[in-house]
Parts: structure tokens; C-alpha cells; sequence
């Protein structure tokens, strides 16, 4: 019954013309629905990167700080004297 309804309705011209460009808007916004959200996607991969960019910043700081740090107090205490500290 249905079928039969539907093929009647799809017969006219117009109704198949109707049907083609509503079926090409569907797809023209499903479309712009999946670009809107693999955008957001790399958005936040973006913030991701920028923020491990950061952090690797400070422990690359914290790492150099490390190995220019005195040895012992000795070391220290000539530092200090030489004003190199």
C-alpha cells in the first residue's frame, strides 16, 4: 500500500524533482555538519599540541637549570666568590 502510494506520489515531475533537491540539500548538510566538526577536532588538537609545546618548554628550562647547578657546596661557595653564580 505504501509502495504503491509512494510510487503515485514519484510519479508526477515535480515530485521527483522535489525528491532529487531535497535529497541534494540533505547531503550538502550533512556534509557541511561533518567539516564543521572535524574543524573542531583539529581545533582541539591544536590546543593540545600548543599546550604540550609548553610544557615541554619548562622542562627543558628545568632540565638546563639542573645541569648548570652546583655539585656540592664547594662548588657553590666558589661560584658565589667568583660572582658567576
Amino acid at each position: 500500500m505504501i509502495a504503491a502510494l509512494f510510487t503515485g506520489i514519484a510519479a508526477a515531475p515535480w515530485m521527483r524533482a522535489a525528491l532529487r533537491n531535497g535529497a541534494i540539500v540533505l547531503a550538502v548538510l550533512l556534509f557541511l555538519l561533518a567539516l564543521r566538526r572535524s574543524g573542531e577536532r583539529a581545533g582541539r588538537l591544536a590546543e593540545r599540541l600548543e599546550a604540550m609545546d609548553k610544557v615541554n618548554d619548562i622542562q627543558r628550562q628545568m632540565l638546563d637549570a639542573a645541569a648548570r647547578r652546583p655539585r656540592d657546596r664547594s662548588d657553590f661557595a666558589d661560584r658565589l666568590r667568583d660572582g658567576h653564580f
